[in-house]
């Protein structure tokens, strides 16, 4: 038996009416939804901290949540694991012509065109399905990500800028908005347009840039966390905690903590 008829096993054991789980036998496609997501946040989340040894475990759980909708599946006579490997097989093979085949492409740009574009030919020969090139987005994506993909979509038809600098000016342009509503006294409601229009400049900026916003904000928190988390042991050292200092002290800690975390970088 190998590894993966092993899993299969174990999963089947685990759904067993009389014998297996009682949690995982009351399961369903969407109380598992979730779960698949925070263990695809975990493998993201190993893979930044270099960690090896949890990237393979957290890989191993997401793993786990590809067999268990396939066994949902298949107990409901839709299709099973190894139907699930066939269909990636065929896309796989599909969309790598230049691989499979005997196309051609010069470079990873390319690439990523021609993937689009087998992407777009799929998207239109399903039945009933529309023309928008939006199509396939899906809107469970986070916010950051799904707008970087709608803009991707959106500069594949040409609606796009030309150079860095104009999507910084706009960057500028929403934030002045931001600004001007702020000093109207604006309703809460015109207040959140103006801020999600914003953040959607500056999604779109780290795009063109080709820097993953997900991923950029995710590096922020972390090193926000981290600065914060020094302030409050230099803090818990004297007997105090942040909540015992004032601004001008914290704000004094916050530049220490960034000086320290350049010295070690």
């Amino acid at each position: 038996m190998t590894g993966v008829e092993h899993l299969l096993a174990i999963m089947a054991r685990l759904r067993d009416p009389e014998h297996g789980c009682p949690w995982d036998r009351e399961q369903t496609f969407a109380s598992i939804a979730p779960h698949t997501i925070e263990e695809a946040y975990e493998v993201a989340e190993a893979i930044a901290r270099g960690d090896m040894g949890d990237l393979r475990d957290e890989l191993g759980d997401l793993l786990f949540q590809v067999v268990f909708y396939a066994r949902l599946a298949e107990e409901a006579g839709i299709f099973d694991f190894a139907a699930v490997v066939a269909a990636i097989v065929a896309k796989l093979t599909r969309r790598h012509p230049h691989v499979f085949g005997d196309a051609q492409v010069e470079d990873a740009q390319q690439q990523r065109l021609e993937w689009e574009r087998h992407k777009a030919a799929e998207r239109a020969a399903k039945p009933g399905g529309t023309a928008s090139v939006f199509d396939g987005v899906t809107s469970a994506l986070p916010a950051l990500s799904r707008a970087v993909k709608l803009q991707r979509r959106a500069a594949q038809v040409g609606f796009d800028w030309r150079h860095l600098e104009e999507v910084a000016d706009k960057v500028e342009e929403e934030l002045g908005e931001v600004r001007a509503e702020i000093a109207a006294g604006g309703e809460r409601a015109r207040l959140s347009h103006e801020i999600g229009d914003l953040l959607l400049a500056c999604s779109n900026l780290a795009r063109f840039a080709d820097i993953d916003p997900e991923t950029a904000l995710r590096d922020a928190n972390r090193r926000f966390e981290s600065r914060f988390r020094r302030m409050e042991l230099w803090l818990a050292a004297e007997g105090r905690t942040p909540e015992q200092s004032d601004l001008a002290e914290l704000e004094r800690l916050w530049q220490r903590a960034k000086q320290e975390e350049r010295r070690e970088a």
